[in-house]
């Protein structure tokens, strides 16, 4: 199995690569990065397939193409303290702690915030903090970010965690509707933000104060 789950690695490398995924240091933390340990044990087999899996609580572990796409847009150097909103399986949270100094990730069911903190543990992963909370807030107490990235759909931009970036700063998420969104990049300036799209795509509900009723 072991060596089933490395060539299928490999496979996932270079099909990200040949998607557009140029930036070196994220291959190299999804490479660095045991996906198997973050699915359930029953979908382990599936592990380095492009597709979202379920983990619990209604939620899935996103398609690698979509977190290793979020991921470049960040334009992470090391230097960042970066804010994930939706833990989930802590599969984005472990790439995220490879490339940036210190991650804040927020997760509103707390079974799926415990098992990722045990996840990011067993790795070694001492430079992020796992927060049971409202995410679609943000995470005021610890603001500024050079980033954000959220791993759930929101209606509009929410600009309560535009506020909460330092001047200069990127936010990465899906918006649109529940059926469809388009996956943006805001970047916080002095006069407002710029905004660009990467294109349609598909995520669960932000569902809080700052996102979708419940």
């Amino acid at each position: 199995m072991a060596r089933d789950l490395e060539t299928q690695r490999r496979s996932l490398l270079e099909s990200l690569r040949s998607a557009g995924i140029h930036d070196e240091r994220v291959l190299a933390a999804i490479e660095a990065t045991p996906r198997e340990l973050f699915v359930d044990p029953h979908h382990r087999q599936w592990a380095y397939a492009d597709q979202a899996l379920p983990i619990g609580c209604g939620q899935t572990i996103s398609q690698p193409l979509i977190v290793a796409t979020m991921t470049q847009a960040l334009q992470l150097s090391g230097q960042e303290r970066v804010l994930e909103i939706g833990t989930g399986s802590g599969y984005q949270a472990a790439i995220l702690a490879r490339l940036a100094r210190f991650v804040v990730t927020v997760e509103r069911y707390q079974q799926l915030a415990c098992q990722a903190a045990r996840r990011l543990l067993q790795l070694g992963l001492s430079n992020v903090a796992v927060f049971v909370g409202d995410g679609s807030l943000g995470w005021p107490d610890a603001a500024p970010y050079d980033r954000i990235v959220v791993t759930a759909a929101a209606p509009q931009i929410p600009q309560q965690l535009v506020a909460q970036l330092v001047e200069g700063g990127i936010l990465v998420l899906p918006v649109g509707s529940h059926d469809h969104q388009e996956l943006l990049v805001i970047r916080r300036t002095f006069s407002g933000q710029e905004v660009h799209s990467l294109g349609g795509c598909v995520f669960v509900p932000l569902v809080g104060k700052g996102g979708w009723e419940e």
